[in-house]
């Protein structure tokens, strides 16, 4: 008799099928959803796939009387679960009308990225996103004593011992899935709070960037429940003096990483600055317990920015103002922010506002003591 794990690997390549995973986000917005069905194989590009359907009144989505909503297919991946020429497929969501859905942030994100001012920029994203990996049965830190704590931060981040990081194996068995799946994930690290962990994905050009990183979440989620383990995006998963979670964006475009390109930053840091209500609106849930102006944030009212300066807003490089060219760092967005909503938000900022005013002098750095408050 077969074993489980034996059905699991059984190689359908001779049946010249693949299984094709559709996965959308969910009516809260940050919930992954997905299914499979069976096409025939190989599929190469998201075009030569079919629409399909689900019942929106299940996810929050669609009332029941007309519950139905259209899954468009917008980008593939190998899936590292099945392996084979089986695919894992992003897909956003649409009325049968064609209308998107108001929890489809990506199709207001292509709007932005398909305009020709943005496209001539190559708007390069590389997005940092933390995570806390909690015991299943208590929703406490893995590694944590149960209802107590273990020692103070310090030992913890880039840690390495059975008494500094905890997850360590589904955190590499997810690094892996991700190459395996073609996302450009470019590294892993422990975070400040045991228990937590990050990664990074880019430099990956425009609405990729959301496309990747929300692959990269599904197959962490996968792996997490294949490890019996709950993965958190909770921006403040442990109150008191503990670090919280967020998805830093760095970022730039084609005029700032060429000559000159510093002042183009700091035009584009004092646009930002400008909006920061703005983008704190839309850069997750929770955000205010993270941005306190401690551990590693700056508080939310107020917009800053600096050079190496983790306790600012929008964080510059050394290399950046030593070669006068290069990207910047917003550290506002928290581990629950949409990349679509984030992505798109920074470059319509940046490439294709105009303020009212010159917005040089808006914003000073951080080491002159200028800020703007709200």
């Amino acid at each position: 008799m077969s074993s489980l794990n034996d059905l699991l690997n059984l190689d359908i390549s001779d049946t010249k099928q693949i299984i094709a995973e559709y996965i959308w986000i969910g009516g809260s917005g940050t919930d992954i959803r997905s299914k499979g069905r069976t096409l025939k194989g190989p599929i190469t590009d998201p075009k030569q796939l079919p629409k399909w359907n689900y019942d929106g009144s299940s996810t929050g989505q669609a009332p029941g009387e007309d519950s139905e909503v259209i899954l468009y297919p917008q980008a593939i991946f190998k899936d590292p679960f099945r392996g084979g020429n089986n695919i894992l497929v992003i897909c956003d969501t649409y009325t049968p009308k064609g209308v998107a859905l108001p929890t489809n942030k990506r199709a207001k994100a292509a709007e932005i990225f398909n305009q020709k001012a943005v496209i001539d920029e190559v708007p390069w994203y590389g997005l940092e996103q933390e995570y806390t990996l909690l015991q299943k049965e208590v929703k406490w830190p893995l590694g944590w004593p149960l209802g107590g704590y273990p020692g103070p931060q310090g030992p913890y981040y880039c840690g390495t011992g059975a008494e500094k990081a905890w997850g360590r194996d589904i955190v590499n068995a997810h690094y892996k899935a991700c190459i395996y799946a073609g996302i450009q994930i470019s590294g892993i690290n422990g975070e400040v709070m045991p228990g937590q962990w990050e990664f990074q994905v880019g430099p990956v050009v425009g609405i990729s960037a959301g496309d990747q990183l929300w692959a990269a979440r599904y197959i962490l989620e996968r792996v997490t429940e294949i490890a019996n383990v709950v993965l958190s995006f909770d921006p403040k998963p442990i109150e008191g003096d503990w670090n919280g979670a967020g998805c830093h964006a760095n970022y730039s475009t084609k005029s700032m990483r060429e000559e000159g390109g510093y002042e183009i930053i700091k035009k584009a840091i004092g646009k930002l600055g400008l909006k920061h209500k703005d983008h704190i609106a839309a850069y997750g849930e929770g955000n205010e317990r993270r941005l306190t102006g401690r551990h590693e944030t700056a508080d939310i009212h107020t917009f800053s920015w600096g050079v190496a300066n983790r306790g600012a807003s929008v964080r510059v490089g050394r290399d950046t103002e030593k070669e006068g060219k290069g990207y910047f760092e917003d550290r506002r967005p928290a581990s629950n922010m949409d990349p679509y909503v984030v992505t798109s938000m920074i470059a319509e900022t940046t490439i294709l506002w105009n303020p009212p005013t010159e917005t040089e002098n808006v914003v000073k750095p951080i080491s002159k003591r200028r800020i703007l408050p709200l």
